[in-house]
């Protein structure tokens, strides 16, 4: 009997439905794993009595001059939105048959030891070769962390009646890797100045969120918060509503949009909130503790504003613009991804 193969998945996150399906299946037997395999989750928890050690592993799979800050940047996100001080870092970096020489291998090594000095972490192992298949670095991180146990901080803590808050504004990341990896085609688009400050956005505004979160902590016990990755805000809104159980009410208007990240959506034709938005933080707090989250971040610098509540989940997720209230967009994949597509329609047209 031949199994039908069934529909391929696109490139980026797998649907939410199919991890949900996937995690279910996992057991957890050891009961020191505080969190585990979870949809909405940002790393894994294990209880070392008062303290918990909080882990986290991601990949850097797009060629870029900065691969080591992003993998430190991101893994640290997710970190610290938990709750934690991310401590130390491991790295394997798989290097490109054929493309590799003392050059690329210094650059990417000095990207790294150079993030972690920056994020005041510890790079304390890893795994380096030259891989076969490749066309492009890829450097796949795993950042612990630590924190008390009582200042743990999961995804799926929400509760009805919660204000969901996001500081900066989105969406840093892709914004800066739209410049540096489409620049020849947007250059005809957009302008040059533009350009080059959108290539800078993984420094200004900036990947981090650590101290956005050790900010947030520090002023109240928060009840969720979230790195929104992969699928831009839209899908970080939805895997905490998953996670919590609960609805959200989204004001599409509050949600801060760079101007450059505005330009550059607006020449490729894609939608902000679809994506990946590192740099922001979604939280989740209480109507009597959002006011003070809010004046502690901008007492900081860190620009920060409520966008929206969350509801039961029987309400479902929605979205406010323009006085009307529609559903939340839903990103199969990250917006991003479609660029490439494009590129080969264009390509191939003309």
């Amino acid at each position: 009997m031949v199994m039908k193969a069934g529909k391929v998945f696109p490139v980026g996150k797998l649907p939410l439905d199919q991890m949900a399906r996937l995690l279910s299946r996992c057991e957890v037997h050891d009961r020191r794993v505080l969190v585990g395999p979870r949809l909405g989750e940002d790393a894994a928890v294990i209880s070392f009595g008062r303290d918990c050690l909080v882990v986290k592993t991601d990949p850097i799979t797009f060629l870029s001059d900065e691969i080591g800050f992003y993998s430190v940047s991101v893994n640290a996100n997710d970190i610290a939105a938990m709750g934690a001080r991310p401590r130390w870092f491991l790295a394997t970096v798989l290097l490109p048959e054929g493309k590799t020489d003392r050059k690329l291998v210094a650059r990417t090594f000095r990207s790294l030891t150079g993030a972690c000095r920056s994020a005041g972490v510890t790079l304390c192992g890893g795994h380096t070769e030259v891989t076969s298949g490749l066309d492009r670095t890829i450097v796949v991180g795993l950042m612990l962390g630590e924190v008390p146990r009582g200042g743990l901080v999961t995804s799926d803590g929400a509760r009805v009646g919660d204000d969901l808050l996001l500081t900066k504004g989105i969406a840093i990341e892709d914004t800066s890797v739209l410049a540096r990896t489409h620049g020849r085609k947007l250059a005809r688009m957009v302008s040059g100045r533009l350009l080059q400050r959108a290539r800078g956005f993984t420094r200004s505004p900036g990947l981090s969120v650590v101290e956005d979160a050790m900010v947030v902590v520090r002023a109240a016990r928060v009840h969720a918060m979230h790195d929104p990755t992969e699928g831009g805000l839209a899908t970080a809104l939805a895997e905490l509503a998953r996670a919590s159980s609960v609805g959200v009410l989204v004001e599409k208007e509050a949600v801060a949009v760079y101007p450059e990240c505005a330009a550059l959506c607006g020449a490729l034709g894609l939608d902000p909130m679809g994506l990946i938005a590192s740099g922001a933080l979604l939280i989740a707090a209480s109507p009597r503790d959002s006011g003070r989250v809010l004046a502690a971040l901008r007492r900081r610098g860190i620009p920060a504003c409520r966008i929206g509540a969350v509801t039961r989940r029987s309400a479902g997720l929605k979205m406010r613009a323009g006085g009307r209230i529609g559903k939340l967009p839903v990103f199969r994949r990250d917006e991003i991804a479609r660029v490439a597509r494009l590129t080969i329609a264009d390509n191939l047209m003309g």
